[in-house]
């Protein structure tokens, strides 16, 4: 007859020590793989590096989401910062150039959990070095390392548009009164703040038909407040549009048969009597020249010589001449570019 209640299976002591030698070695395996992956790819000069690399990829909405990149309103005032501090350069487009050849310099773990991450890095053609501090926050699944800047490195680069309110940024063109209140739309110069990803290279510029900006390269350093100035002087085509309407205003007062033309920068007067139409050419037309004043582009005081021919009769003895003479002027003015791109002038 079979035992009814079977027989017991024995494990040995030699089995169960094995088995929980074994235990212990995948448990000890994954704790070293955990502790690796914390120290590689979930480290702090990890965290850095990512950040680096997605600005020279231009993510730059990787980059711009980066745990403690963004800035709240707090931070912006402690920064002395509007809270509606434009953010339209943070999109991709707008780096020249970003940290190429990343290596960490070093990586120091702080007694308070934080760590002090230095980089290198080729800038452009220069060789640069960053210093962040990094923080932990909750980790992934509860055990893998996840981390924050302790304070951003976005930069903010204050924006001096002068002579003309649009600028171009990389492929972007923004316009600089964006934001602004209605009572400084109208300024010749704009000055405006904006948040910018770094380390990163930026090129500023523009060109229009009627203006044009040498380009400004600035590169900029995680964390900087930097200054760029957008300089928009007149072109060839702006000056040669003002010279056209300066010889047509001169046309318009030749045109005027009298010894005063209306509101016009020469004329004569003659103690004689005149017995014929004043007749009045240009003979020399004033070049004209534009600089940037405090609200539009100038043209100083610029001579002119306008000539007259009328026939006179000498009060004196009653004789008939003909009176030649050329009158020397000055002009100046003051143009601006209205709205719809078209020119205002204003003579001086």
């Amino acid at each position: 007859m079979g035992n009814a209640g079977g027989e017991r299976v024995r494990v040995s002591p030699r089995a169960v020590v094995a088995w929980g030698g074994l235990a212990v070695l995948v448990v000890g395996a994954f704790l070293a793989a955990l502790g690796g992956l914390n120290q590689s790819l979930y480290g702090a000069s990890s965290f850095v590096e990512r950040y680096l690399e997605a600005i020279a990829d231009d993510d730059i909405g990787t980059a711009a989401a980066t745990p403690g990149v963004a800035l709240d309103a707090g931070e912006l005032e402690a920064l002395g910062l509007p809270d509606d501090i434009s953010t339209a350069m943070l999109r991709s487009g707008v780096v020249e150039a970003g940290p190429e050849d990343v290596s960490i310099v070093s990586d120091v773990a702080n007694p308070d959990g934080t760590h002090s991450v230095t980089a290198s890095y080729r800038l452009g053609t220069e060789i640069a070095e960053s210093a962040f501090e990094v923080r932990p926050i909750d980790p992934l699944y509860g055990l893998l390392n996840r981390w924050e800047f302790a304070d951003s490195p976005l930069a903010v680069i204050d924006v001096t548009a002068a002579h003309n309110p649009l600028f171009t940024v990389g492929t972007l063109t923004l316009d600089a009164r964006a934001n602004k209140p209605p009572e400084e739309l109208a300024n010749f110069t704009q000055v405006t703040p904006y948040l910018a990803v770094a380390p990163a290279v930026y090129q500023f510029h523009y060109e229009s038909t009627l203006l044009a900006a040498a380009p400004v390269v600035a590169p900029i350093d995680a964390g900087e407040q930097a200054g760029v100035e957008v300089d928009a002087q007149p072109t060839a085509a702006f000056v040669e549009r003002v010279q056209t309407k300066v010889d047509e205003y001169l046309a318009a007062c030749a045109a005027q048969h009298v010894l005063q033309p209306a509101d016009c920068p020469f004329g004569i007067e003659i103690d004689d009597r005149v017995t014929s139409e004043p007749e009045w050419t240009i003979v020399t037309t004033p070049q004209v020249t534009l600089t940037a004043g405090e609200n539009s582009f100038d043209m100083p005081p610029t001579e002119g010589v306008a000539h007259i021919s009328v026939e006179v009769q000498d009060l004196f003895d009653g004789h008939y001449y003909t009176l030649e003479e050329d009158r020397s002027f000055n002009l100046a003015l003051a143009a601006t570019i209205r709205p719809d791109g078209s020119i205002a002038i204003q003579l001086k």
